[in-house]
């Protein structure tokens, strides 16, 4: 299967890593990507390896170490390396394949040539030294990916670099999928959730359906290995996992079914 399914961790920042493994592995699923902002803290890589065997002990792969390491918001060098070099360490102690970064701290139109360059020249330093870990930008408001042009000028400027999709809160369909297809060659992962039309309207996958179906068929067009992970569900409910997971599933394998004919 090209397109796998699965849970981003901060989905249930509340749970215990445990908890967390155990919905996941009910509902059907076959990854998680762990985010380090509660469930693998930053500077504790003893726990990120017990996070990632637990992971693995009940039949799920970890997808990636979900950071919240800012490119280029550290003004000194080397407190830089420094935080660079526990996070990595922390992806290799989770047995996580991929790290998400964010790229910088200011949207596209905020960010001053210097500061889109410090950001892109930490990106440049972070997929180098990696190795052969991937990295991949989160894509997101208030970054440097914020709008699909300015992602993929950042992307072309960094060739090591991959990045993650997921529709921009209040974009229409057609234009979502247009941004989704201006970044599609460098794209690893998707974050996936129904959010419409704003950050606080927060409904089942399925109540954007149409949306998440020609986004599954654009991903099973590559080719490519894809893990589509959910990252929020209404309310916040354990509850409702296992149909929102039964309703990923649905698109992408109908998605790569179309694909296989």
């Amino acid at each position: 299967m090209t397109l796998t399914a699965g849970l981003c961790s901060v989905t249930y920042r509340a749970l215990p890593p445990e908890r967390v493994v155990a919905l996941a592995a009910d509902a059907g699923l076959a990854h998680i990507e762990w985010g380090q902002d509660v469930h693998v803290p930053f500077g504790d890589e003893g726990r990120a390896h017990r996070v990632g065997e637990a992971t693995r002990a009940a039949g799920l792969s970890v997808s990636a170490l979900g950071s919240y390491y800012r490119a280029g918001a550290i003004p000194d060098p080397g407190d830089d390396e420094r935080v660079w070099r526990r996070v990595v360490a922390a992806a290799h102690a989770l047995g996580a394949p991929r790290i998400r970064v964010w790229a910088g701290t200011l949207s596209s139109a905020a960010a001053s040539p210097a500061a889109r360059r410090r950001t892109i020249d930490a990106l440049e330093r972070c997929a180098a030294t990696a190795a052969p870990l991937t990295v991949a930008t989160e894509f997101h408001s208030g970054t440097l990916t914020d709008t699909a042009a300015s992602a993929r000028a950042m992307l072309d400027a960094v060739p090591a670099l991959r990045t993650y999709w997921q529709p921009p809160n209040g974009v229409p369909d057609p234009e979502a999928l247009d941004g989704l297809r201006a970044v599609l060659d460098r794209v690893d992962a998707v974050h996936a959730f129904s959010w419409w039309p704003t950050p606080g309207d927060r409904h089942p996958l399925d109540h954007r359906a149409a949306l998440w179906r020609d986004v599954a068929r654009i991903l099973a067009a590559t080719g490519r290995p894809m893990s589509v992970s959910l990252e929020f569900v209404p309310g916040d409910d354990p509850a409702v996992l296992p149909a929102e997971a039964a309703s990923l599933r649905r698109h992408l394998d109908s998605a790569a079914g179309e694909t296989a004919q």
